[in-house]
């Protein structure tokens, strides 16, 4: 799958770039880029794609992804119904990974950071304690508080380097050759995924979206993400199942069936064998 290369625009007096985003949904397409990108995001839910890993995502989630590594945030269809008083923002820092120079990350005193960049790699979620401080330090970066916004980078990625609690994201053997041809065509089976997974999609339905034959559609994004496109639908619904679940305003039957399973046995059976546990176990142990 080819995401979209997107180049950064830096500051003039800046070695790396932050803002803040304020739309009504985001980030609708596939990319990805050579700099490293720290996102927080502030409001808004939906599901991520980071490199063959998708998940959900909700308002304090704190991602750092490494060089080159293909991501895509689409925001819940709520946020596409043009209600102008539901909006998404995001706080979202690029550098580079030669900001420091050649030599700086490898003095024994940065090892944690050296090592925090080489997990990067694969897209981490940061859950610890140090979230407040680093989410503090980027405030003060776009209120331009920071007398020296080079040292404020390096106290954000010291915090980060000592955070016990995170997620790796992507698999370590993701694919880092793209094929410049394909852009459009993964993000049209993005997006025509999350619009319709929870009805039916045949083989030949989304090989239509995608302009080629079932039979090529199969080898293509089996080749490119590394899983069965069956296996790419079972992760979206689970994955919004579990969100259902966690909101816990619908029966567990209700949610089965908003999930785009049509019986409760199957629904049972996927849930355990990519949770590790039943819906209701899972729905239990997040209200404790």
């Amino acid at each position: 799958m080819k995401p979209q290369l997107l180049k950064v625009p830096k500051g003039l007096q800046q070695s790396f770039s932050i803002r803040r985003d304020v739309v009504l949904y985001f980030y609708n397409r596939w990319h990805y880029h050579p700099e490293l990108e720290l996102i927080h995001i502030e409001q808004g839910s939906g599901t991520q794609f980071v490199g063959d890993n998708i998940q959900n995502f909700q308002s304090g989630d704190l991602i750092l992804l490494g060089p080159n590594l293909p991501h895509y945030w689409r925001c819940d269809e709520k946020y596409f119904q043009g209600d102008t008083n539901l909006y998404a923002q995001a706080t979202v820092l690029h550098f580079s990974e030669s900001i420091f120079g050649d030599s700086f990350l490898t003095l024994p005193e940065n090892k944690s950071i050296r090592e925090l960049l080489d997990l990067a790699r694969k897209g981490m979620k940061l859950n610890g304690s140090e979230n407040q401080l680093v989410k503090d330090i980027l405030q003060d970066l776009l209120d331009e508080k920071e007398s020296n916004p080079l040292i404020a980078l390096l106290r954000i990625l010291q915090a980060l380097s000592q955070s016990k609690d995170v997620n790796l994201l992507s698999s370590t053997d993701f694919p880092q050759a793209f094929d410049s041809h394909d852009t459009d065509r993964i993000n049209q089976i993005y997006q025509y995924s999350l619009t319709n997974f929870q009805q039916k999609i045949s083989i030949e339905e989304i090989a239509e979206v995608a302009n080629i034959s079932p039979h090529s559609f199969c080898r293509y994004f089996k080749s490119r993400s590394r899983k069965t496109y069956s296996q790419f639908l079972l992760e979206l619904r689970i994955g919004h199942a579990c969100k259902l679940l966690r909101e816990g305003k619908l029966s567990v039957a209700q949610i089965c069936f908003d999930s785009g399973f049509n019986n409760f046995a199957n629904f049972n059976k996927y849930f355990k064998s990519l949770t590790g546990e039943s819906p209701l176990k899972y729905q239990k142990e997040y209200r404790s």
